[in-house]
């Protein structure tokens, strides 16, 4: 045994020298071929994009509110002051942007592509300041000029006047700067180094933060949008088919059910226990009562039933106050019908009541009266019988218009007419 562990001592022994060696070896050997991700380069430029228009949007909101002339007039300079804000939080202080972080990748400027790796962060100041006059001074001061020689008509102006020939130098720079980016691109998709043309110019490119560089793809975000947009289109398939009238509706008469009254003729042994019906003063236990039951009977409950879900807050009645049963606004009757339960409402608001329910193909279900709660199903025109007799030189004299009957059985079911005396 002894001398077994002798002979493996003197292996070990023997093999450090050449163990030592293949450490320093693999320690000073840089990769030849780095990883180089195209992808997390353009993805970073994206992220600082949409960042950008995510804090950009409220503040135009709350110019608009202010004053849409103002934020049409300023918010080229909004923008820039935006993007320095980020730019000096991100790349002048860590030398990444917000997206880069997010991609774990930071700028550095090196011409050997294998020291970059292992160099930290130290871009000098005159280096980024030409970085953000490129990136984003350079392209507000474009903007602005190409607005103001629209605005001046310099590409109407004749082809001697000098506005003629800066507008036609202009439009050639932008030939040329697109035919660079262009080319650049094709660049950078080859070697997957300077990602635009100002970090080409001045040699800064994106590279890994990490020596070993793990990309982590996470699906959790693509599922939870794949989800969602599944879940809208299926509220868009099914919403069409609900009818939001019917499901009112029945609200409404399982709120009616609910009533102090019928909860207490499901009460089981209440004669026994001595409970008293509940009777309120001038009412019976068996009367019904509508919505709008306290409405003068002159003005048309259907009408300031409409009234209430009304959004334009210039009317007295709307969705966003509150009506009195006693004091209610005045609704006047047009064009009078009585209903089967013997109210009065306005021709085309009971008719559209009638023909909506009918529509509907809600057999169980009927239009309720909204002053007694009774089914409707039919309406006739409302007429008074004047007598001669009782009329005074003095009253008004009405035309014979007012007995001509009208036969609409095809528009809201059967329709008759009757006569009420005063």
């Amino acid at each position: 045994m002894s001398s077994l562990l002798a002979v493996l001592e003197d292996a070990w022994s023997t093999a450090q020298p050449k163990l030592t060696e293949i450490r320093a070896a693999l320690n000073t050997r840089n990769p030849e071929h780095p990883r180089i991700i195209r992808v997390g380069q353009l993805d970073s430029e994206l992220l600082d994009q949409e960042l950008a228009q995510l804090l950009q949007e409220p503040i135009n909101k709350a110019l608009s509110m202010i004053n849409s002339t103002f934020r049409a007039r300023f918010e080229p300079e909004l923008n820039l002051l935006i993007q320095l804000t980020l730019y000096k939080l991100s790349i002048w202080n860590t030398g990444a942007s917000y997206g880069a972080k997010l991609q774990d990748l930071r700028y550095v400027v090196s011409n050997n592509f294998s020291e970059r790796l292992s160099r930290a962060f130290g871009i000098a100041s005159n280096t980024l300041l030409l970085h953000g006059a490129l990136t984003l001074v350079l392209p507000y001061v474009h903007n602005r000029f190409r607005s103001h020689a629209l605005s001046q008509a310099w590409p109407d102006a004749p082809s001697s006047d000098y506005r003629r020939k800066a507008w036609d130098a202009l439009g050639s720079a932008e030939s040329i700067h697109a035919l660079l980016g262009l080319t650049n691109f094709v660049a950078f998709l080859w070697s997957g180094r300077y990602r635009t043309l100002a970090d080409r110019l001045l040699k800064m490119s994106l590279v890994p933060s990490r020596r070993l560089v793990k990309r982590d793809v996470s699906y959790e975000f693509m599922n939870r949008q794949m989800v969602w947009h599944a879940f809208t289109e299926f509220l868009l398939f099914l919403l069409p088919l609900i009818s939001a009238r019917t499901i009112r509706r029945r609200i409404y008469r399982i709120t009616s059910l609910l009533s102090p009254t019928f909860l207490y003729s499901l009460l089981p042994f209440r004669n026994l226990l001595g409970l008293q019906p509940i009777v309120k003063k001038g009412l019976s236990t068996t009367q019904k009562r509508g919505k709008f039951w306290a409405l003068p009977q002159d003005q048309c409950a259907i009408c300031a039933e409409n009234a209430q879900f009304s959004l334009n807050v210039s009317e007295p009645t709307n969705l966003f106050t509150s009506s009195s049963a006693t004091d209610p606004p005045a609704h006047p009757i047009y064009n009078p019908y009585q209903t089967s339960c013997g109210h009065i409402y306005c021709y085309h608001c009971v008719a559209e009541r009638i023909i909506r329910t009918a529509e509907e193909a809600d057999d169980e279900l009927g239009w309720e009266c909204l002053r007694c709660g009774e089914e409707v199903k039919e309406a006739h025109r409302y007429t008074v019988d004047i007598i001669e007799s009782e009329l005074s030189e003095s009253d008004y004299e009405f035309s014979s218009d007012l007995d001509i009957g009208t036969d609409l059985s095809g528009s809201m079911g059967s329709y008759s007419e009757s006569a009420f005396s005063e």
